[in-house]
């Protein structure tokens, strides 16, 4: 069994802004769980013309103990919708915009399955902690790219023919790449 060597770590990351985990307490991604417009607790910018915002990102942990040659490494990922970051303005709020914002956070559980999937393929050495940061920061600059896309084809969910299209994507792949 060669020398042992433990290392653990806990990293968050949000897309949208930065938040302490203490002071903003977060709602898992569940399948079954749907964004209320009471789920957005922040208030909105008084300068800024958009209708709403959404909190949402990829948070892991992971602890690594070398065994001979090889890591055996423990880990998790989540994505998480963060209430007290996120906003919108009731007089703009109806039904499309909201499912607008859930999308914004089901891309979140997307892009965190992806991570799985490439943690599960990794093959880890003894720079665990460097080689996890480097998977999580490029699966979290693929999703702002996704999410900035989705933005721009649904224009802001104005584009409400773009905006169905999307939301059938999305719960196809969700469907598809179930853990």
């Amino acid at each position: 069994m060669g020398g042992l060597r433990m290392l653990a770590l806990m990293l968050c990351g949000l897309v949208s802004c930065l938040c302490s985990g203490q002071e903003d307490p977060s709602i898992l991604w569940e399948p079954d769980y749907r964004l209320s417009w009471s789920d957005f607790k922040a208030p909105p910018p008084p300068d800024s013309q958009v209708a709403a915002t959404t909190a949402s990102g990829i948070a892991y942990s992971f602890s690594a103990i070398e065994e001979g040659r090889e890591m055996k490494v423990d880990w998790t990922v989540a994505s998480y919708f963060y209430p007290e970051s996120s906003w919108y303005r009731p007089e703009l709020a109806n039904p499309n915009i909201l499912s607008h914002e859930q999308l914004h956070f089901d891309i979140s559980e997307l892009f965190a399955r992806r991570m799985r999937e490439k943690i599960r393929r990794f093959r880890f050495s003894s720079e665990v902690k460097a080689e996890m940061r480097a998977i999580y920061n490029e699966t979290i600059e693929e999703m702002r790219e996704f999410q900035r896309r989705y933005d721009a084809e649904t224009n802001y969910s104005r584009a409400e023919d773009k905006q169905r299209e999307w939301n059938r994507m999305i719960a196809e792949s969700l469907r598809r790449t179930q853990d």
